[in-house]
């Protein structure tokens, strides 16, 4: 069972467009330590997928700089290993203007693909975490003998509150009946597309060629939907923790999550699937007399002298006395002020808010501060 990854870095980055200004999606910080593409590229190497692909768009420097040569997650290697494919690398990727769905990127590493010896491609965006073994999936694929294996959560869901989320419908035997995107007046119960497929890599060929033929660019609409009935579709069906980014509000909202410690185990203490990040040598944090925390994670290399609450403080972020920190994510070397007072803020990396600033957001409609921001 010879399997290998694509990951699409790019998807999706308008999403959250106010931390994605000066980077990618998958390089995105969540969690104190980690990014986002780290979930993805985890799960493909906690499930012996060693031969990955990352297909970028455009603002990638930053994503460069994280994964490296990939040794933090196993992936320097001679054979295989991972590989940062840019746009334009084939004669198929369009001449004038970037990728804007998934066929399209999957189009301009085609002959990428050709080159693979492995017999399953596995597709993944980076607006979802969850720790899932890929494993069982592919298993799933395999012995249902599937040309495409969607992996699904069943959620609950209110009419007017879906953007891009596709609901999946399928049978009792789990074959894909229907795909319904952007559905606004579904409410209820649904299986929501995980943005994790399986394809089966002779049928990903025929259907990315197909698609050069006759002009198509859209996966859900040109392919799957058209398609349905008489290919091989099917569902396999996830129980586990997951958080699907397509907002600010839902960045905040499951960022706050994590100081759920049943969240947090079932995350990051799943036995034999850790996950990953960058290893970076940081000195421990600092709490002196004054400092206060409560009901936070607080990563390496902070200097905590004042008052924290239900808050999320990324390394090198230092709170100055007399400063409140509560319900707020303060991302790499955001200094605050004596007196400052935060709720519900983000802050990018290296911002500075300086000495009696009072700011507020909401859970709702948090307040977000740029990359190198002064207030």
């Amino acid at each position: 069972m010879s399997t290998a990854g694509i990951i699409f870095s790019n998807i999706h980055d308008e999403n959250i467009s106010e931390l994605t200004r000066m980077r990618t999606m998958a390089s995105v910080p969540f969690g104190c330590r980690y990014r986002f593409i780290d979930f993805a590229l985890s799960n493909m190497v906690n499930s012996e997928i060693y031969n990955v692909g990352v297909i970028t768009h455009y603002n990638y420097q930053s994503l460069m700089d994280h994964i490296g040569t990939g040794k933090d997650w196993d992936l320097s290697r001679r054979s295989g290993g991972i590989k940062i494919l840019p746009p334009f690398i084939t004669a198929y990727a369009g001449e004038h203007k970037l990728y804007t769905t998934r066929l399209e990127a999957l189009k301009g590493i085609y002959t990428y693909l050709q080159s693979l010896t492995d017999d399953y491609v596995v597709l993944c965006d980076c607006d979802v975490v969850c720790n899932i073994d890929l494993r069982d999936i592919i298993e799933y694929h395999i012995e249902i003998k599937s040309n495409l294996t969607i992996a699904v959560k069943q959620v609950y869901i209110v009419k007017n509150t879906m953007d891009d989320t596709e609901i999946i419908e399928s049978d009792e035997n789990g074959r894909i009946t229907d795909i319904l995107t952007a559905p606004f007046f579904e409410s209820g119960y649904k299986d929501i597309n995980l943005n994790i497929c399986v394809f089966t890599r002779s049928y990903l060929l025929k259907v990315i060629s197909d698609s050069i033929v006759h002009n198509h660019s859209h996966l859900s609409f040109d392919i799957l939907q058209k398609n349905i009935k008489k290919e091989r579709y099917r569902v396999y069906k996830y129980k586990g923790y997951f958080a699907r980014i397509s907002s600010i509000k839902d960045y905040f909202r499951h960022s706050m999550d994590l100081l759920n410690s049943e969240v947090r185990t079932e995350l990051f203490r799943v036995k034999n699937r850790p996950i990953y990040t960058k290893v970076r040598n940081s000195p421990p944090a600092q709490y002196t007399q004054t400092a206060k925390v409560s009901n936070s994670l607080i990563a390496d290399g902070c200097i905590i002298e004042g008052i924290v609450e239900n808050s999320i403080l990324f390394r090198g972020v230092k709170v100055n006395k007399n400063a409140y920190i509560k319900n707020s994510i303060l991302m790499q070397d955001t200094l605050c002020g004596d007196n400052v007072d935060l709720n519900c803020i983000i802050t990018d990396k290296n911002v500075v808010i300086r000495d009696g600033r009072i700011l507020s957001g909401h859970e709702t409609l948090p307040f977000v501060i740029g990359k190198n921001g002064i207030v």
